[in-house]
Formats: C-alpha cells, sequence, structure tokens
C-alpha cells in the first residue's frame, strides 16, 4: 500500500512538471521560467522520498516532455539543468560543507549553461552571428548574468523547500503514512 502511495505522489508530481513543460510552446517567452517552475514538483518528491525516487521522475518528465514540449531549448535547459537540480542540490548540501557545495553547485550550473548553448547551436541551427551586437559576445554576458539569476534561484529554492517542510510536509506526512 505504502508503495503503491509513494508512486501516485511521484506520478501526480511528473504530471504537473509535464503539463508545464507542455505550455512552453503556448507561451514563448517561458523558455527559462518554466522548467525553473516544472522543476518545482521534484522538489516536493525530493523532500518527501529523497532522491531515489526523483530520479525515476526527472527521467519520466525529460522523455515525456521530449515528445510534447513546444520549446525545444526550453526541453534542453530541464534536461541539463532545471529537471535534476533539485536532486542534485540536495545531494551537494547533505555531503559537503557550504562554501564547497556552492562552489560545486555554480560548477554544475556552468557545465549545464554551457551545454545547452551548445546543444542549442549544433541541434536548432542557431547560427553564431546572431549572439553578438555591435561586436559585443553576448554568451558571455548571458553565463555571467546566468550566474547571478542562479544564485537568487538556488537561494530561492532553499527558502522553498524549508517553507514547504515547516508548512506543507506535515500535511502530506500524515497522507502519506502507512496505515
Amino acid at each position: 500500500m505504502y508503495r503503491s502511495v509513494r508512486l501516485a505522489f511521484c506520478s501526480l508530481s511528473a504530471a504537473v512538471s509535464v503539463v508545464l513543460m507542455f505550455l512552453t510552446g503556448a507561451i514563448p517567452i517561458g523558455t527559462y521560467a518554466i522548467p525553473a517552475l516544472a522543476a518545482l514538483p521534484q522538489l516536493a518528491v525530493v523532500i518527501e522520498f529523497g532522491t531515489g525516487w526523483s530520479w525515476p521522475v526527472y527521467a519520466a518528465v525529460s522523455l515525456l516532455s521530449f515528445f510534447l514540449a513546444g520549446d525545444k531549448e526550453a526541453l534542453l535547459w530541464y534536461v541539463l539543468f532545471f529537471g535534476c537540480y533539485p536532486a542534485v542540490k540536495s545531494a551537494l548540501e547533505r555531503k559537503s560543507r557550504k562554501p564547497v557545495s556552492v562552489f560545486l553547485k555554480l560548477v554544475f550550473f556552468n557545465a549545464a549553461a554551457i551545454a545547452e548553448f551548445c546543444l542549442a547551436m549544433w541541434l536548432l541551427n542557431v547560427p553564431e552571428s546572431s549572439y553578438s551586437i555591435f561586436g559585443v559576445c553576448l554568451p558571455w554576458l548571458f553565463l555571467v548574468a546566468g550566474n547571478i539569476v542562479f544564485a537568487v534561484y538556488d537561494y530561492a529554492l532553499s527558502l522553498l523547500a524549508a517553507a514547504y517542510f515547516r508548512k506543507v510536509h506535515p500535511r502530506v506526512a500524515k497522507w502519506l503514512k502507512p496505515r
């Protein structure tokens, strides 16, 4: 019984994430925001059941979003960073000291951002000339700005996890506990 309740919870989390990823086709300006929102149900799975249950949810959402998401760049962001970040964040913060975990999270974000940029150019055939204006190479500026936004996102995710654990988790734990 308890395993089926866990499976149902994870399935609902995956469904919410897939619906949000589907909306990338309807809301074209959501290339970065919608994958970030689609990762939030993963946070609940990590808090309730740990990272072991979140990886299959991440894989299912990534696979289904490949077929259903309208914006393929948003899909790349979800697959390379946002979808797995709640589990990675949990593991890094649990196993590392704060300065080391901050450094490793920044490395993870930068590696994902650079991989997303290269894959977007290769898979989506975006011309290199579109990334410079008046001789200024925009990807490096976007990466610097992205690191600042990532720091805010990471902090907000920590606050959201704390609020979830304090307010929502006690109610969900009653619902999830075996009888």
